[in-house]
């Protein structure tokens, strides 16, 4: 059974990281997936869109997909549907990227469970940018 990290670990990871890559990020305005990445950008965060077919989002250069991009992020945050989670995983784990965060309602327990079976912290079905504010306020 899947289980998230603790609000300590959460709070730990989210002063780590700085660079966030958000996979599935909107450039329309109205999108949750625009109004957390901008949330982020706010507070300081680096943002890498990863989108198809959008060249910006946020001021910053869009990319396609996790592969294309010029520096592995400290964290993927995903915005996209449940079904595309295993190919997200197999991405971090073949980038080496550390961390993978599934946004409410991106729920995919085997892909968790691998994931972590390859030394990558996964959060699930949690808003990145509400447990910043609430975790992370200063």
């Amino acid at each position: 059974m899947f289980t998230n990290p603790n609000a300590d670990e959460i709070r730990q990871m989210l002063k780590e990281i700085r660079t966030i890559a958000v996979l599935g990020l909107s450039p329309n305005e109205s999108r949750p997936s625009f109004r957390v990445a901008k949330g982020l950008q706010d507070r300081g965060y680096r943002i890498i869109p990863v989108r198809p077919m959008v060249a910006e989002v946020l001021g910053e250069k869009a990319y396609p997909d996790l592969d294309s991009l010029p520096e592995r992020p400290d964290i993927v945050d995903v915005f996209r549907a449940p079904e595309h989670v295993p190919e997200i995983v197999e991405s971090c784990i073949r980038l080496d990227i550390k961390r993978i965060w599934l946004q409410d309602g991106v729920i995919h327990d085997e892909a968790a469970k691998r994931a972590r079976d390859a030394g990558i912290t996964v959060v699930m079905d949690r808003c990145l940018w509400r447990d910043c504010m609430q975790l992370c306020s200063t």
